[in-house]
């Protein structure tokens, strides 16, 4: 059946605010590791996220939250947004919000590559040219004697690559798992690991009224954004929604001014660019959702 355009709509402006909250998230979250450990805060990030989840979630699906045929590969996808989290909150410590979020944002053309042995999928030439030439971006924002350099890279690298195995596992998943499973999962698996480390990093300093408020707010964003981009799928095809994701690096740009006073310099514009340009032309290669 075919979306009515006011359902698309719908999700059209489901997607945006998703997107929003996410980018605030990121900005939160740069904001906090001044003060914090970022383990710390990744584990305060989930454990807001599973109670939400336990409040708004689980009285209406019971046992169906949890019972999973996958539980290993399950908990495996769950880890790695919880990598992505850990890895993304480290870079955020030593690089710019935006110049980071672009950096995250070559997770297509990672997906692109790891889809073929993973998948099964064959890489096609376009593929592997809007790969070479998404890189070609990072090495602009990352280029030596820039502004830019040192594990900061290494860490945003890092949570790209993370990001990409959390996508392909996600497609495995898709045909078994419904939606909301597997964001419960996240939530679960992320508070529990961070668990373990936890003591390591807790100095006993309570934060103030402001900061705990703040690190809260973290699943809030989280949370919350992940359960709007699932109702936004419900609502539009994927075709509609995926090339709207790049306006996340556009309010990665605003946040970053408006709250740090960063501003990217033009080669890392157009290395930013260069990447969107490049992860977009995959998006839109694929073929039209039929509903």
């Amino acid at each position: 059946m075919r979306l009515r355009p006011h359902h698309s709509a719908q999700g059209v402006i489901l997607f945006l605010t998703a997107i929003f909250l996410f980018a605030v998230l990121d900005a939160t979250a740069k904001y906090l590791t001044a003060f914090f450990a970022v383990p710390l805060l990744v584990w305060a990030r989930y454990f807001v996220h599973l109670v939400f989840m336990l409040v708004a979630i689980a009285p209406g699906m019971g046992r169906e939250i949890v019972i999973t045929q996958r539980p290993w590969l399950m908990t495996f996808r769950a880890l790695m947004l919880v990598g992505v989290t850990l890895l993304v909150q480290l870079a955020f410590r030593t690089l710019p919000l935006a110049e980071t979020t672009a950096i995250v944002f070559v997770t297509p053309l990672l997906v692109a590559l790891l889809a073929g042995p993973l998948l099964g999928e064959k890489l096609q030439a376009r593929s592997w040219l809007a790969t070479i030439t998404g890189f070609c971006g990072v090495l602009l924002i990352a280029r030596p004697g820039g502004a830019m350099f040192g594990i900061g890279i290494v860490y945003a690298l890092g949570g790209a690559l993370c990001y990409a195995i959390y996508q392909i596992l996600t497609r495995k998943l898709s045909a078994s798992e419904p939606p909301l499973r597997q964001l419960f999962y996240t939530a679960l698996v992320g508070t529990v690991a961070m668990s373990f480390v936890l003591p390591a990093y807790w100095s006993g300093t309570l934060p103030t009224l402001k900061q705990a408020l703040l690190i809260a707010s973290l699943g809030f964003y989280g949370g919350t954004g992940h359960f709007l981009l699932i109702r936004a799928f419900r609502e539009a095809p994927a075709s509609t929604l995926s090339p709207l994701l790049y306006v996340q690096l556009i309010w990665a740009m605003l946040l970053g001014w408006i709250v740090f006073g960063q501003l990217p310099d033009l080669p890392a514009v157009v290395g930013m660019l260069i990447i969107g340009a490049s992860g977009l032309s995959l998006v839109l290669r694929r073929s039209p959702d039929r509903n």
